[in-house]
């Protein structure tokens, strides 16, 4: 069963943005159109709620920062999934005038570049008239000083999910494959060469933070959430006879079978993910964005649903009736860091929200209950 039906999600998403928060469909939807929700949909509800409240209580909500950008792209993944929306990332958006944030220091910095994936959000989805110079801009100056040798901007693995997903995106946009080369050169500098032999395990299929980490056993559970996260987007956009598309699917598959065989009993996944003892316990954020791109590899036939379906259904249930309290709040967030760290049951970010809806999302369409 799917809801509220298509002609009440078009009618619904040409008005996302003009007020309120998600409790009811706008009026001009058809209440026809209306299909009762099922407990199989019980997924719609529960992302309603974590944004619901993220918008009435989170805290610095105005800044086109990485942490806001991940929460406004889960915001507009509930929009899509449900057809309803808390009216929020178009008035971020336009209240910071579609820029990136700006560093004269750092003027590549990828952290800087995450707004972007929400506004080219808003473009694809939602408004083809919103301005994207500020994201071509950025990625022309990239362009240009990678092609002058400068490949270690993306030095840390967070690097991946906050720049790659624009780039390749902008280069289907703009019909432009130097993007995608630039794009690989840096991927290519974060996974082989950064840290002397590159971030990426491969005996452990796991992903170092950044070169401080590199050789040691500590692998970061957000690190490599982004990670994955990175893979599932960029995928989900290149063309199928790109030449770079095998690579980007070697690494998800190898991390989906090792993230199978790390995540706990009770269906989380460790801060650390190798090591339970290092601040072992719950932690939603990584398990978010692990639910998020494993539970995309199925619903695409990436993935066995055999093998890895129980393993998102178990996680999904973690998330949906520990993290996500009574009240909406999603806790065992870790808070902002570059290596694990404790989590406690109230901990909550923008970040940790925008994880959780993009798991959702991918939640709906695998129990057949999304809107798109």
């Amino acid at each position: 069963m799917r809801f509220p039906g298509i002609r009440g999600f078009v009618l619904l998403t040409t008005a996302v943005l003009t007020g309120g928060l998600l409790s009811t469909p706008t009026a001009a939807a058809d209440p026809a159109d209306q299909a009762p929700r099922t407990e199989a949909c019980a997924v719609a509800d529960q992302m309603i709620s974590a944004a619901n409240y993220w918008v009435t209580n989170g805290t610095n909500l105005a800044t086109p920062d990485w942490q806001n950008a991940t929460f406004h792209v889960g915001n507009l993944a509930l929009v899509r999934t449900t057809g309803q929306s808390n009216h929020k990332t178009y008035p971020w958006a336009q209240d910071n005038n579609y820029q990136l944030p700006t560093d004269p220091k750092q003027p590549f910095l990828p952290d800087n570049q995450a707004a972007g994936e929400a506004y080219l959000d808003l473009y694809t989805y939602f408004h083809p008239e919103i301005p994207l110079d500020s994201i071509r801009t950025r990625i022309t100056d990239e362009t240009a000083a990678v092609n002058a040798g400068h490949k270690d901007y993306w030095n840390y693995v967070d690097a991946l999910n906050m720049a790659m997903p624009s780039f390749a995106r902008m280069s289907q946009i703009d019909n432009n494959p130097a993007i995608l080369d630039t794009m690989q050169q840096l991927f290519h500098y974060t996974e082989k060469e950064a840290g002397g032999h590159g971030l990426f395990n491969e005996t452990h299929g796991l992903w170092y933070r950044d070169a401080h980490f590199a050789g040691t056993g500590v692998f970061w559970s957000r690190g490599n959430g982004w990670a994955l996260a990175a893979m599932t987007k960029v995928l989900q956009v290149l063309p199928q006879d790109d030449p770079r598309r095998p690579e980007y699917l070697r690494v998800f598959k190898k991390m989906a079978l090792t993230l199978s065989l790390t995540q706990r009993r009770d269906g989380f996944w460790n801060p650390d993910l190798l090591n339970p003892h290092h601040f072992g316990g719950p932690e939603s954020s990584g398990t978010s964005l692990f639910t998020y791109g494993i539970a995309w590899g199925i619903n695409t036939g990436i993935l066995d649903a055999r093998r890895y379906q129980p393993v998102v259904d178990k996680a999904w249930t973690a998330l949906s009736t520990k993290a996500l309290q009574p009240s909406g709040l999603v806790g065992y967030v870790q808070p902002d860091d570059t290596k694990p760290g404790p989590a406690k049951t109230t901990d909550t970010t923008a970040y940790g929200v925008g994880t959780f809806l993009l798991a959702g999302q991918q939640m709906a369409k695998l129990q057949d209950c999304s809107a798109t």
